[in-house]
């Protein structure tokens, strides 16, 4: 549900705006609207002081996980811990770039083996001058003596497919051969690897500073929150109005109607400050905060990946819940993908910290429903779960797997007509509440026609036996539905109206209707095409890693060959199990949440804001 919200009118004197936002920090339940503000060059650079600092934790957070943290660490010096690291990673980039390169001219000269740069030079002023070549042995073996009757040719290296030759002269003779010629080293090996162990150094000590930063992050969290308190001063600043030539300021606020009598007590304080308190209307931009229960919170995350829902209208989170987690499990499919996803859940809850706890939540309910649909389905890691209990087992229990491949094509389609006539029933409801009934009559007569057809019609696609009496395709009752669908449809779908402009707007939205409607329920085709998938490849690997093994001829003798079969097939079976969970899994997250944001909102009328409720309050 969508909390509601008081909003706020404020005049108060300009030289009291800092204690006054700093009491409204305090309080923590006050939301300032600073919408419309365009930012200076200095409003610009204090955006990218706090993005850079916020970065900068970020990869503090890597880094303080990683191999590289030293735990011993010194201290920098306090004041200049974020220099400090800026500093440091800027040393670190530029050692690793420097090795990059030295890297690359250790592997062209080191085929041409160890020498002295000092002798070479001291050739090059005697006038012996080396020249390095490399040409394909082929090229080389054709030519080596035309080239060798015309110039001194000494072979330095070679392997199956290129030789390394040199050519001695003075350097002033043009070497006109079919060969590519190569830089002259300027260090030797040993020099080489020497600076690429001294920027190793560097790396080591640059880490160990940036490991007391990491120690010391408490100083760039500070910062953080300190630029963020002098960026909403700079926005609320900039946005509020101005009055009695400067000396008034007149802002607007919102808080939670649950908490306003707090701000009122808190704005009462100030015998100078005058305010309006009041419901906001529709056209006003009201911030918006969600409230649900335990499992529709969890939720709040991926309705929140599109957009929250406008103030005054409904929240789609508690209804759209359900089915992303059902569709998740049916997109995934097996029961061991599920246990996964389950595991890692329970350990992000373990180890993730209270940040990481909603989406850890999230990650083990959708795991867990994922494992019971999978035991339904009778998949665990591609394999047959009726297969594995044997036929003699199931003749004796007979357990009513769900054939997935055989029946859920069909049942795919009956998800998406349910989930779009639930969404069309939520649209209904809350324009009748808020607007009156006479404003749902073209969305209700639209609902009753597929409502009526769906149950005379369509139960009986999914199961013969599901037959309601006297209420079939050829009984009075459903025609009488149909029709009075279609006055709505076509003569009410607006009282106000002109008769003739209602059916001329109803044939249109008839047309309309009906090819996106039909859109839209086939877009849960991807329910079964995702689960079926995903299984198909499951079986694949499994089949791939006996059949390369030999163990799907099954073990005659067990012995030291045996041994290395089973690991070789447990190679490939994590490795493809892998591949193909991961695969899996982005598209279960992927495709539920398209249903949900095409599909359902749009049936149900979805209306988004971009609006937050964003009190002002302290972070440290």
């Amino acid at each position: 549900m969508i909390v509601k919200m008081m909003k706020y009118n404020i005049v108060l004197f300009s030289a009291e705006r800092e204690r006054f936002i700093e009491r409204l920090r305090e309080l923590g339940m006050v939301d300032i609207t600073t919408s419309g503000w365009e930012p200076t060059e200095a409003d610009r650079e204090l955006v990218t002081a706090i993005d850079s600092r916020v970065k900068a934790l970020a990869a503090l957070d890597l880094f303080a996980a990683g191999n590289d943290y030293v735990a011993s660490a010194a201290r920098v010096e306090k004041g200049n811990v974020f220099n400090s690291y800026l500093t440091a990673q800027a040393a670190i980039a530029a050692a690793k770039a420097e090795n990059v390169r030295l890297q690359k001219l250790l592997e062209e000269w080191i085929a041409w083996g160890d020498f002295d740069c000092a002798t070479l030079a001291k050739l090059a002023e005697s006038g012996v001058v080396l020249r390095y070549f490399t040409a394909q042995r082929s090229t080389f073996e054709k030519s080596v003596e035309e080239w060798s009757a015309n110039f001194n040719i000494a072979v330095v290296g070679e392997d199956s497919s290129v030789v390394r030759f040199v050519v001695i002269g003075n350097g002033k003779e043009e070497v006109a051969i079919d060969a590519q010629e190569q830089k002259a080293p300027t260090m030797n090996n040993a020099e080489l690897k020497a600076l690429i162990k001294a920027n190793e150094a560097v790396i080591a000590e640059q880490n160990a500073v940036i490991s007391a930063v990491s120690d010391a992050r408490a100083e760039i969290e500070g910062e953080v929150a300190a630029l963020k308190y002098k960026m909403q001063d700079v926005r609320i600043e900039a946005t509020a109005d101005k009055a009695a030539d400067g000396l008034l300021l007149v802002m607007e606020g919102w808080a939670e109607k649950e908490t306003s009598e707090q701000v009122d007590a808190m704005l009462n304080e100030y015998p100078n400050v005058v305010y309006i308190k009041e419901n906001p209307t529709e056209e006003d931009e009201t911030p918006v905060k969600l409230k649900n229960n335990r499992f529709a919170r969890l939720f709040e995350m991926i309705g929140g990946l599109y957009a929250l829902p406008k103030y005054g209208t409904l929240d789609m989170t508690p209804f759209f819940a359900p089915f992303y987690m059902l569709f998740f499990a049916i997109c995934l499919n097996d029961a061991g993908y599920g246990a996964i996803i389950l595991a890692l859940g329970i350990a992000l809850a373990v180890k993730g910290g209270v940040k990481m706890r909603q989406a850890a939540y999230l990650t083990m309910v959708c795991g867990g429903a994922t494992t019971l649909f999978g035991l339904y389905t009778g998949s665990l890691f591609g394999m047959s779960i009726p297969q594995l209990l044997g036929a003699e087992f199931m003749a004796e229990h007979p357990i009513p797997f769900l054939d997935f491949q055989g029946k859920f094509f069909t049942w795919s389609l009956a998800l998406g007509v349910f989930q779009i006539l639930f969404g069309m029933l939520l649209n209904i409801l809350f324009k009748a509440r808020t607007f009156g009934i006479t404003s749902t009559f073209a969305t209700l007569g639209w609902f009753i026609v597929l409502l009526s057809g769906c149950l005379a019609g369509g139960l009986q696609m999914l199961d013969p036996n599901w037959v309601i009496p006297g209420f079939t395709t050829s009984d009075t009752a459903f025609y009488i539905a149909m029709g009075v669908g279609a006055v709505f449809m076509f003569f009410l779908n607006n009282v106000k109206r002109n008769p003739i402009m209602n059916v001329a707007s109803g044939l249109w939205d008839t047309y309309n209707n009906i090819t996106g409607l039909l859109s839209d329920v086939l877009s849960y085709i991807r329910l079964f095409a995702i689960g079926l998938s995903g299984g198909v490849l499951a079986q694949v690997f499994n089949s791939l890693a006996m059949g390369l093994t030999g163990l799907d001829a099954g073990i005659e003798q067990f012995g030291v060959g045996t041994i290395f079969q089973i690991l070789g097939a447990t190679a490939v079976l994590l490795v493809g199990h892998g591949i193909n969970l991961f695969m899996s899994a982005i598209s279960s997250f992927v495709h539920p949440m398209r249903l949900t944001f095409v599909e359902f909102y749009k049936n149900a009328g979805f209306e988004m804001t971009t609006r937050a409720f964003n009190p002002l309050k302290r972070e440290l």
